[in-house]
């Protein structure tokens, strides 16, 4: 239901390839580390988003969303189901095509405001997982 493969494949082959990723930061525990640098390595640019706007992966932070000053074509959020809500409204506002919850990220709500504003939307799925099945 959340991860339409019509619209994996859209988001992941058609709507762009600047990627925010919010909730990734310098510390290589967390699953957004290894998950954006999967993207890099499948050509996409990734844009660490994180209160602390640390350089991950060679490309410089930014505290939101709101403060990238290039557009984004996807925002990927690793933040928990509680806040994603929040970030999906500010992915709308700033422009974004796409909104990607990863895994266990759920808000229900939140995706029928995001499908209402037009946007592509997937949740409770990883990129890194079904980047690899588009080949």
């Amino acid at each position: 239901m959340y991860g339409d493969p019509s619209t994996i494949r859209k988001i992941l082959t058609e709507l762009g390839d600047t990627w925010a990723v919010v909730g990734l930061s310098s510390n290589e525990q967390r699953a957004a580390h290894g998950v954006a640098e999967v993207l890099q390595r499948y050509g996409k640019r990734i844009v660490p988003v994180h209160p602390k706007a640390e350089t991950v992966h060679g490309e410089q932070g930014y505290p939101s969303l709101a403060a990238i000053p290039f557009p984004v074509d996807v925002v990927d959020v690793f933040v928990n189901s509680e806040q994603a809500g929040g970030i999906a409204d500010e992915a709308v506002a700033v422009g974004a095509k796409a909104v990607w919850f990863q895994l266990g990220v759920v808000d229900e709500v939140a995706w029928d405001r995001v499908q209402d504003s037009g946007l592509a939307i997937v949740m409770d799925r990883c990129p890194a997982i079904e980047i690899p099945r588009l080949r």
